[in-house]
């Protein structure tokens, strides 16, 4: 019989109630005991409020009911992405959870939605997805079923209060066994001839080994980086924003199924509406302007009152270069961070976490597994990097310093190939691996008015009017399928309303 694995998670927040919530339920008591340290003096970022489709995945994967956690965690439903000024000032686009039009003929749909765009007989390409015209009308429903129908093209996401997620994990995951220990780390021990971490001491006294050791330490990494000394790869010369500060509002009479980011002068600024209050903050890089002006910017730009004066957090982007390295795994921003543009944060913890229950070993894993994880993380992180780059990279801003050096800054060659083959055949990679699909690409791509030279030549298989006619018949459909959706307040007043 295979020895019980004995898995110690350093850190609460998301990340590390994420682990064990993930580990109690898909492994649970007969293959490991959970073990979580944390300590209440020091607190969780706690920012992550607007998450991925991927996040209902995670939830439905471990057993969570869904509208009992939307109402103990003041959820709203997340549709998409509205970017407002990137590609230029008074430009706006969304980047949709869900598809622009269907295939035609057996092409993409953004190939015939171009063809037609050349001869100016088509709307915006926004017009054409279900989920970006229910967004802005401010309406939801449950996808539909029937695969033949507009309603069907979507997938959604949430909104809600990070803090009371990770408190909701943690009653899930303690009533499956996971046991949590109040406590600050003290002393940290490695093996002297592997160097694997054999056991953590607390403040108290107390020493807890383990096999496993998942670092969800925060921007502190106190177990990869600080005590295995990983090596962090800085991705900042790309991803020049460096701090944001965070402030909740007052809610107002609307409830947008959407997440706002505002392009600013040296950064942007996010909106999330929940239940009770709206979520704000302004992602910037401090060489372009000080803490005082952003904070005074970030006041000016909220709807609604500041509930709290703003909070500070500074940061680096980029991450370990092997999160995976000897008996620790880090998790969430132990392992490294990338701006919450596109609310990946806590994409990136489930990827982890589920990849390591994928590989889980015993107690003495083989290299090759060590490569296989380490390989699945870079590949999400290095495809996320590419997807935040482009959105800087892609602007025709001339009115400040920042949005010159992005335009004009060498960027990954993977990113460059993407531009350059979209540009001249509108080919976009569909993925094995890696977060962003299709749809998500020519949201940015064409929303900051990036235009093909090129069609594929399979589009020409129909004339244009015919295209143009079959566009046309899908925001009609799209227009008929929002008439009978209700909005999204009255959804959320019947679906999980939270206790106020």
């Amino acid at each position: 019989m295979l020895k019980k694995l004995e898995i110690v998670i350093v850190g609460g927040g998301t990340a590390g109630w994420m682990c064990a919530a993930a580990l109690a339920s898909l492994a649970g008591e007969k293959i490991c005991n959970i073990t979580l340290v944390e300590s209440d003096e020091i607190g969780s970022v706690g920012v992550g409020e607007a998450t991925l489709p991927h996040m209902k995945f995670f939830n439905d994967r471990i057993g969570i009911d869904e509208a009992d956690m939307m109402k103990q965690t003041q959820a709203t439903i997340k549709l998409g992405i509205q970017f407002v000024d990137w590609g230029a000032l008074g430009n706006s686009y969304v980047h949709p959870f869900g598809s622009h039009g269907a295939r035609i003929d057996g092409v993409e749909f953004h190939q015939q939605w171009a063809r037609a765009q050349h001869l100016d007989a088509t709307k915006p390409i926004d017009a054409y997805s279900f989920a970006i015209q229910s967004a802005l009308q401010n309406k939801f429903q449950f996808p539909g079923q029937d695969q033949q129908n507009i309603n069907s093209t979507f997938s959604y996401a949430y909104h809600f209060d990070a803090g009371l997620y990770a408190n909701y994990l943690r009653r899930f995951a303690e009533q499956k066994n996971a046991k949590r220990i109040e406590g600050k780390i003290t002393q940290i021990t490695n093996h002297p001839d592997s160097g694997n971490i054999t056991s953590i001491v607390l403040a108290s006294g107390e020493k807890i080994s383990g096999d496993y050791f998942i670092d969800c330490s925060g921007f502190r990494s106190l177990l990869l980086g600080k005590n295995l000394q990983a090596q962090f790869e800085d991705w900042s010369k790309w991803l020049v924003c460096d701090r944001a500060f965070a402030v909740p509002s007052k809610l107002t009479d609307e409830l947008p199924p959407y997440t706002q980011s505002k392009a600013k002068a040296a950064g942007w600024q996010w909106r999330i509406p929940l239940q009770h209050r709206t979520g704000n903050g302004y992602v910037f890089c401090s060489h372009y302007i000080s803490d005082d002006e952003a904070a005074s910017s970030l006041l000016q730009d909220i709807n609604g009152d500041a509930l709290s004066e703003p909070r500070l957090l500074t940061f680096t982007s980029g991450r370990y270069q092997k999160s995976w390295t000897k008996n620790c795994i880090a998790v969430g921003l132990a392992s490294g961070f990338l701006e919450p543009l596109e609310s990946t944060s806590i994409y990136l913890i489930k990827a982890a976490i589920l990849n390591f229950i994928k590989l889980l070993p015993g107690a003495h894993p083989q290299q090759a597994i060590l490569d296989e994880y380490n390989r699945l993380m870079d590949i999400e992180y290095e495809r996320i990097r590419d997807f935040l780059i482009l959105h800087y990279h892609l602007n025709q801003r001339d009115d400040s310093e920042l949005w010159r050096y992005c335009r004009a800054m060498e960027v990954p060659d993977s990113l460059k190939e993407k531009i350059q083959l979209f540009k001249h055949r509108g080919y976009v990679d569909s993925y094995t691996y890696g977060l962003f699909s299709v749809p998500s690409w020519v949201s940015v791509l064409a929303g900051q008015d990036l235009k093909q030279e090129g069609i594929d030549p399979f589009a020409s298989k129909i004339s244009v009017e015919m295209a143009s006619q079959k566009l046309q018949g899908i925001y009609q459909n799209i227009t008929t399928a929002l008439a009978d959706t209700p909005s999204h307040k009255d959804f959320i007043a019947r679906y999980c309303p939270a206790k106020s």
